[in-house]
């Protein structure tokens, strides 16, 4: 049966920051408006954020989600932001049921709002904000085998018309967007390779996952994800589509460079 899904992976970027018209977001900025015409018009948005991570997954099952304005410093316009998407609490309980049956004890959350890891890219890809949005959570212990093993779990939805966003960023290392010097752009790029080519290139899939799954044994790995729930995302992307995907953006945000990946 051919995938009526679509899975994408995509830097978010920092806090608000692209919602601010940032110039080291414009690349960013410009990529995400634009996505949304090859994407095309999903019946419903599944988000797999950087941003929430609970010991099980946890699935956001608000019929309309507040907002979580999950970042601090901001100018106060960014704590007044709305994306008034309505979340779709069947679907989370479908969502739930497919996990259990499949042996992934899973919960609901009736309450969390949407973080900015959602709600900023979709501001810029779907500004109109009518289509039901959900949200699932990274599992805290932040395995890459159990990632790519709850993207399989989901791997089901494919035969629905949604899209699946991962929202995360192929480098995060916070202090070293603040410190010339302390990742060196050699290392960033070294890893940015080694990621798009784990991704595209014509490997069996038991290769592919096994070089996901040791990412830190990448070069420059460590460097750019002290800690990794920001390319996590990517890895529940990948367990779902289970094949190689395509390069999407390749790009600078905030002086560092980071990777779109996209399963059509």
């Amino acid at each position: 049966m051919s995938s009526k899904a679509r899975v994408l992976y995509i830097p978010h970027g920092g806090g608000p920051m692209p919602l601010l018209g940032d110039p080291g977001h414009a690349g960013l900025i410009q990529f995400l408006r634009d996505i949304s015409r090859r994407v095309g018009q999903p019946e419903a948005i599944l988000v797999i954020s950087a941003h929430w991570e609970m010991p099980v997954p946890c699935i956001l099952g608000a019929a309309a989600p507040p907002m979580l304005y999950d970042y601090g410093g901001f100018p106060p316009e960014t704590y007044q932001i709305s994306y008034p998407a309505p979340g779709d609490p069947v679907f989370a309980e479908n969502i739930r049921t497919l996990l259990a049956d499949q042996g992934m004890h899973a919960m609901i959350d009736p309450q969390r709002g949407y973080d900015h890891g959602a709600f900023v890219p979709l501001m810029l890809m779907y500004p109109d904000a009518d289509i039901p949005c959900l949200q699932i959570s990274l599992l805290n212990n932040l395995d890459g085998t159990a990632h790519i093993a709850l993207g399989q779990a989901l791997a089901p939805l494919l035969e629905k018309n949604v899209l699946v966003l991962g929202s995360g960023m192929s480098f995060h290392n916070l202090r070293a967007f603040f410190v010339p010097g302390m990742v060196e752009v050699g290392d960033n790029m070294a890893f940015e390779s080694w990621l798009q080519e784990t991704c595209t290139a014509d490997i069996s899939e038991s290769e592919r996952a096994q070089r996901l799954a040791d990412w830190h044994l990448a070069p420059g790995g460590r460097l750019c994800h002290p800690r990794p729930e920001h390319l996590l995302p990517l890895h529940v992307c990948y367990g779902m589509a289970g094949k190689a995907g395509e390069v999407v953006f390749s790009g600078d945000v905030m002086g560092r460079n980071v990777t779109g990946v996209f399963w059509g």
